[in-house]
């Protein structure tokens, strides 16, 4: 079993397993509005293709695409799993809720406050990504676990956690 993908994911508790399209189309209703820990999937680990531009929009006038050789080498391709973000906690006021609408509002072209996991938005079929979350108390350590784990287990960072 892949430690990282969706059997596993779902034995720890993870929840939710919707696309990014289902999600923009129901308004984020099955999200809690508690802090949490959120992950973005593949369904597969077939090769992507990325694009020159992707959909996400701009931040405080940033442009967040990046050249294709970029994404290519952020790319893991042993993993479904490309993103691991918190929400709330600590001084945090922000839930699962408003975190996971500002990414998917970012990656629709709006100017969201979601500057995070931009890469995903130059994937060919983000739209069909999806994601699933676990309300926890703790969000940044979770995180912080999450990643630790994953770079162990891969010697990077996840695609879109990728600094840069």
């Amino acid at each position: 079993m892949d430690p990282h993908g969706r059997e596993a994911l779902a034995q720890d508790g993870f929840l939710g397993f919707l696309s990014v399209k289902r999600l923009r189309l129901t308004g984020y209703a099955e999200v809690p509005a508690q802090p949490g820990i959120y992950v973005v999937l593949r369904r597969g680990f077939a090769v992507p293709r990325f694009l020159r531009r992707g959909s996400a929009g701009l931040y405080k006038g940033k442009d967040p695409n990046v050249a294709i050789a970029v994404l290519q080498l952020a790319w893991v391709a042993a993993s479904i799993l490309l993103y691991v973000e918190k929400a709330g906690g600590g001084k945090l006021r922000t839930d699962l809720k408003k975190q996971v609408s500002l990414l998917i509002q970012f990656g629709y072209g709006n100017d969201a406050a979601h500057w995070g996991g931009r890469y995903i938005w130059q994937l060919a079929d983000a739209e069909d990504l999806f994601l699933c979350w676990k309300p926890v108390a703790d969000p940044a350590s979770v995180k912080k676990a999450m990643l630790a784990d994953f770079e162990a287990a891969h010697g990077r960072l996840p695609y879109a956690n990728q600094r840069g």
